[in-house]
């Protein structure tokens, strides 16, 4: 609702760079009044805060379509984020992501070339960027990563920004990928983690450092939490194979 209500402007705002940064500031504004609505906790925990005007490089772990509102109310200033091309593709949303933040399609070289170039960009002209480092949504969120792709770590280290690792444990128990949008009641938790200095750093230092920042995001797992969760409390789901409810039925409450 926040999104659709806010929606014009966010297209107003699109349709010029000078205007991106108000854009930014509306979606964390509907961002946050979206988790509001829903009435979840959520603790945004900065383990090291950076020194103002400082960007970086932030690498969270993936697991839910809540992720990038959820990074939106969390890391303060005007962010750049690289999503996958299929996000271009979104009725509503899919234009002004393409228009304001990094598209790419990780399948394709060039596009990818594209997006870090714009990624370096970002960061020279003193804005942070996120890159989800595993690409997509893993099958056990919450209890493993996927393989991290090279490109965050490339960009950091050409950059010589440091490198933050995010973790938010709980966004797949919220709204979970399961194959349309299901939301059940879970607090949220975002961990900013100490930024990881990547001066003087080579290629040469890249395997190290996927390591110890993957090692970084996992610790903050929660094992209790681990897995696709169950249907929501907050919406009565009928099994896709179950049969017509005669009329007349009552409905559970």
């Amino acid at each position: 609702m926040p999104f659709v209500v806010t929606y014009p402007l966010q297209w107003l705002f699109s349709r010029q760079p000078q205007w991106h940064r108000y854009l930014h500031a509306l979606n964390r504004a509907w961002s946050m009044l979206f988790l509001r609505m829903w009435g979840v906790p959520v603790a945004v925990v900065h383990k090291q805060k950076l020194p103002a005007g400082q960007p970086c490089v932030y690498v969270p772990n993936h697991s839910s379509y809540i992720d990038i509102p959820l990074l939106f109310k969390a890391i303060p200033g005007h962010l750049n984020i690289m999503g996958k091309s299929s996000l271009a593709k979104v009725p509503l949303w899919g234009p002004i992501f393409e228009r304001a933040y990094i598209s790419v399609d990780r399948e394709n070289r060039v596009s990818r070339g594209r997006a870090l170039v714009q990624a370096r960009q970002t960061l020279e002209a003193g804005r942070s960027v996120v890159i989800f480092p595993e690409g997509a949504i893993a099958e056990k969120p919450g209890q493993e990563l996927l393989p991290f792709k090279d490109g965050p770590f490339q960009l950091a280290i050409a950059a010589g920004v440091p490198i933050v690792p995010v973790t938010m444990p709980y966004n797949h128990r919220f709204m979970p990928d399961v194959g349309g949008l299901r939301v059940r009641y879970s607090p949220l938790r975002v961990v900013l983690h100490e930024p990881i200095p990547t001066a003087g750093l080579t290629l040469n230092d890249l395997p190290a450092l996927k390591e110890r920042v993957r090692a970084i995001i996992a610790s903050e797992f929660d094992p209790k939490a681990a897995g696709v969760p169950a249907p929501s409390p907050f919406v009565k789901v009928r099994p896709q194979n179950a049969p017509p409810r005669p009329v007349g039925t009552p409905v559970a409450r």
